[in-house]
């Protein structure tokens, strides 16, 4: 049995469904971006819909942080008492922010919420750390380019900051976020939330001679391929235990603003029952139940990033960009029509004979049910096969099919169906 502290679980929040999504799954926090003033500029929730967020969160016990992580212009200082008025409102439990001018401003009109800095403060040392310490922080992201043992001594160093590192999720090929290939490429600035992933596509490369000018060549790819900036995906899941018995880590981050209800809800369950698990018996914790489930994800690939150092060349994919997974996102129950079916929305195919899994929290083995009936959603027939044709496309199942498992499933909880 572990006595120690556990750390927080911090789930990303694009939509106000995928939010709700983050608490039923098990993560104790969400992070959002601020309408306008973030770098999740491309999955923000609304005024309206932070505002019901941050209660319903309050309301069952859970935390939710909203990103004003910008890099400031002068006109973001124009809108910034009107910001820091609505934060008041809402009473977040934290405000994440890069610019040290923004921490000064949140900290003096807001003074009871909690500051921490982002990881696009790139905090990687524990000099740096003390001096956001010294301005009012409260918490640092710290920069995903730093390894344990450097988290580890900046938590030494500065003992009353609290520490947060990203555990899971897509890798940056520059320095957190502070890349402009995307703003002259695309005219889509990563810094304002908008990057168009440059880095992930592929790349010929041609030379030219000087003497020949107007001829050029091209260098025909190796074994290593074209995507030569294309990294893995961050996965520090095998390093739980290392982390969780260090005591040094307060909260752990998974990446994920742009991505999708079904990788909000498997990342929250896999990471929330691995965590539980290993302070519940750390001896007889194993990675691989978990890490199964993680490859069942849409991934590129997994690396344990800067975690033990400079990475070597096995952190990139140089074949492909594509994502890969075992599984698929079939659908996610929206309710009931009555105590015989239960309806979900349709994200995939579904047809008799299949069998899908339904993804319970706190649960690292899913539930399988086989399809022996089913039901289109809106004419309540009889089908063979259902498709995501429409976006309000629902199938019924009956409860019978769950056997005794069927109080279970409630709105949100996800199905999926194994490749194959």
């Amino acid at each position: 049995m572990n006595c120690g502290k556990k750390p927080e679980l911090l789930l990303p929040a694009g939509t106000f469904r995928r939010l709700q999504i983050a608490a039923l799954y098990g993560a104790d926090a969400v992070y959002c971006g601020m309408p306008g003033m973030s770098l999740r500029s491309g999955s923000e929730l609304s005024r309206d819909e932070l505002a019901a967020g941050a209660k319903l969160l309050h309301d069952v016990g859970k935390k939710i942080y909203v990103a004003l992580n910008l890099f400031s212009r002068n006109s973001d200082f124009d809108k910034l008492p009107e910001a820091a008025a609505f934060l008041r409102e809402i009473a977040p439990d934290g405000i994440i922010v890069a610019d040290p001018a923004i921490l000064v401003f949140m900290r003096d009109a807001a003074p009871e919420i909690p500051l921490h800095v982002s990881t696009q403060a790139n905090v990687s040392s524990w000099a740096t750390a003390k001096f956001w310490r010294g301005l009012g922080a409260e918490l640092c992201v710290l920069a995903r380019e730093i390894s344990f043992a450097e988290a580890c001594e900046i938590r030494e160093r500065v003992p009353d900051l609290r520490l947060e590192i990203f555990v899971h999720g897509a890798m940056c090929v520059s320095i957190s976020g502070r890349c402009l290939l995307s703003a002259f490429m695309a005219n889509r600035s990563a810094n304002r939330g908008k990057c168009a992933q440059p880095c992930r596509w592929e790349y010929d490369v041609y030379v030219e001679e000087r003497k020949r000018p107007g001829e050029f060549v091209k260098i025909e790819e190796d074994s290593r391929g074209t995507y030569f900036m294309n990294s893995r995906d961050l996965c520090l899941l095998p390093e739980l235990p290392r982390i969780l018995a260090s005591g040094k880590i307060d909260s752990l981050k998974i990446e994920g603003r742009n991505k999708s209800d079904y990788y909000v809800a498997q990342a929250a369950r896999v990471y929330r029952t691995a965590i539980d698990a290993w302070f519940r018996d750390s001896a007889a914790w194993l990675p691989e139940p978990f890490m199964a489930e993680l490859e069942l994800m849409q991934n590129r690939g997994y690396t344990k990033g800067f975690f033990d150092g400079t990475p070597d060349d096995k952190a990139q994919n140089y074949a492909t960009s594509v994502s890969i997974g075992g599984a698929q996102n079939v659908g996610m129950v929206v309710n009931s029509r009555d105590s015989d079916f239960v309806r979900m929305d349709v994200r995939g195919k579904i047809s008799l004979g299949d069998e899908i899994e339904f993804l319970l929290p706190n649960e690292i083995a899913p539930m399988p049910v086989k399809i022996s009936e089913l039901f289109d959603g809106t004419s309540g027939m009889p089908a063979t096969t259902i498709s995501a044709g429409r976006p309000d496309q629902t199938a019924l199942l009956p409860a019978k099919l769950f056997r005794n498992n069927a109080r279970e499933i409630r709105p949100f909880i996800m199905a999926r169906k194994r490749a194959g």
